[in-house]
């Protein structure tokens, strides 16, 4: 219940007033039913825009910090997360990956909506980069479908490093929904879920127009140190197939 008049007195007038997103393809998200909304991830405000656009709640796997920082500025943060349900995932250890895979399947086994982001961390420069298997071993052991979800101008308005965003333009754009029952019983495969976490990335692709880097974020953000990023001055755009 707090969420919801959270969201509807708080958070929605709030974010359409000063950010005008525009959202386009909102009927690729189901009504009703479980279904995983993966999106590229650009800004630290992508986890809190997106969900107050959809009508459902939409619960995201958030880095444990977000909820142990301390002060004044570490409980708001937390209260914050908690107040738009937002569930706590510790990122480290070996098995945080598969925490994180059994975490969401139990919010797709409520018959909610999932977001998550197939990449596992910001981009360092507005390019999108290789996804992880987690987002298919979850889509083919729940049978959800995968609705892409493409945020565009979240990095223009605050990169990592920016405290407080700029106001630019922004969409949020939905894509046709990804059916992976093709692959139920087959998520042992790393191939497949290779396969599958491709297709995702490719739908991304074509929905952002992003240059795309066939290599993890994680890998790039250590290699820049994680300091704050500027725009690319030029961007590769995709060709749809």
């Amino acid at each position: 219940m707090f969420y919801f008049l959270f969201r509807a007195v708080v958070l929605v007038p709030l974010l359409r007033w000063v950010f005008r997103p525009r959202v386009e393809g909102m009927e690729h998200v189901p009504d009703t039913g479980a279904a995983i909304i993966a999106g590229n991830h650009l800004s630290f405000c992508d986890s809190f825009l997106m969900p107050v656009m959809v009508k459902r709640r939409v619960t995201f796997l958030c880095k444990s910090e977000y909820f142990t920082g301390r002060g004044l500025k570490g409980r708001l943060t937390a209260a914050f997360f908690r107040a738009v349900g937002q569930i706590p995932v510790d990122r480290s250890g070996n098995g945080a990956g598969r925490a994180a895979v059994e975490t969401g399947l139990k919010v797709l086994g409520g018959g909610e909506l999932l977001g998550i982001y197939p990449e596992g961390t910001r981009s360092p420069d507005g390019r999108l980069y290789k996804g992880k298997v987690g987002v298919a071993e979850m889509a083919i052991r729940s049978g959800a479908p995968v609705i892409p979800c493409a945020m565009i101008g979240t990095f223009e308005a605050q990169p990592i490093g920016r405290r407080l965003p700029r106001l630019v333009p922004i969409t949020i754009r939905f894509g046709e929904p990804l059916d992976f029952s093709r692959y139920a019983g087959m998520e042992e495969s790393r191939e497949v879920l290779r396969a599958a976490t491709d297709e995702i990335m490719y739908a991304l692709l074509k929905l952002s127009e992003q240059e795309y880097v066939d290599e993890y974020g994680s890998k790039a953000r250590a290699r820049a140190g994680a300091g704050p990023a500027q725009p690319p001055s030029l961007t590769v755009r995709a060709q749809a197939a």
